[in-house]
């Protein structure tokens, strides 16, 4: 039976086709865009993995290079042990887990250096190889809260797990011109050999105001104007260094067992 286009019955039908067909771009559409934001997720994660590590990209692919020297972990906190389960660790989302009450722990006051307030039980670290198989640096996650943002960055360490390799602050909102420092180099290539732990096993490592000694393996100059903001970087240092950070992962790397 014809249906004439300008009947109720053939409006309704043009309507709904056309929602469908919309709907179905729609979805499509979103799709496509979803994976290009995964695509570029992880691309800038391998890039800032690489930067810490203190890897030259000039002329490099870096996905390339990701590949051959960097293997991923997922490591639980608490044991220090890897997620041998883990699919794919590169699309683990930390601030998800951070805020997700299953996967994460609430933390005391005293305990929360860094004023992130949940921290989630599981982080994920890079161990970064050279050619010849043999580890140059293990690259681990940082944040805290500075003045008026939380600062994101990697720490890469030389093998002894005391050394710092390089830096890298990849996400801020500190007040602009002031906090920019977090992303010059000339401030962060202060941290190349300093040493996060004393003879002790403290976490010493310092941001000081008035700049540091001569000869302090453990201190870098704070920045004139942005004394909360690199306050804010020195407690991220003490909090992922210590007993609720990384204290039970380099445990278990010291003894190989991971």
């Amino acid at each position: 039976m014809a249906i004439k286009k300008d009947s109720f019955v053939g409006t309704m039908i043009f309507t709904v086709t056309l929602c469908l067909l919309c709907s179905f771009m729609i979805t499509g559409t979103a799709e496509v865009l979803k994976e290009r934001k995964l695509v570029k997720k992880r691309d800038e994660l391998m890039r800032n993995v690489l930067i810490a590590a203190d890897v030259d990209l000039s002329g490099q692919d870096f996905r390339a290079l990701f590949k051959k020297d960097v293997k991923p972990l997922l490591v639980s906190l608490d044991s220090g042990d890897v997620d041998t389960s883990a699919e794919n660790v590169m699309d683990f989302d930390p601030r998800m887990a951070s805020i997700n009450p299953e996967t994460s722990i609430k933390l005391e006051k005293k305990q929360d250096k860094a004023k992130i307030k949940t921290r989630a039980n599981q982080v994920r670290v890079f161990k970064v190889f050279n050619d010849n198989g043999e580890l140059t640096s293990v690259v681990l996650p940082i944040y805290g809260k500075g003045l008026w943002s939380m600062v994101y960055g990697f720490v890469a360490l030389k093998p002894d797990l005391n050394t710092i390799e390089n830096v890298v602050f990849y996400e801020h909102g500190e007040t602009p011109g002031i906090g920019d420092f977090l992303n010059d180099t000339e401030w962060t290539d202060q941290w190349h050999n300093k040493q996060i732990f004393d003879d002790k096993g403290k976490v010493s490592f310092k941001v000081v105001k008035g700049g540091a000694k001569d000869g302090d393996i453990h201190g870098i100059d704070a920045v004139s104007g942005a004394t909360m903001t690199g306050r804010g970087v020195q407690r991220s240092i003490q909090f992922w260094f210590g007993s609720d950070g990384f204290e039970a992962f380099f445990k278990k790397l010291k003894a190989s067992e991971v």
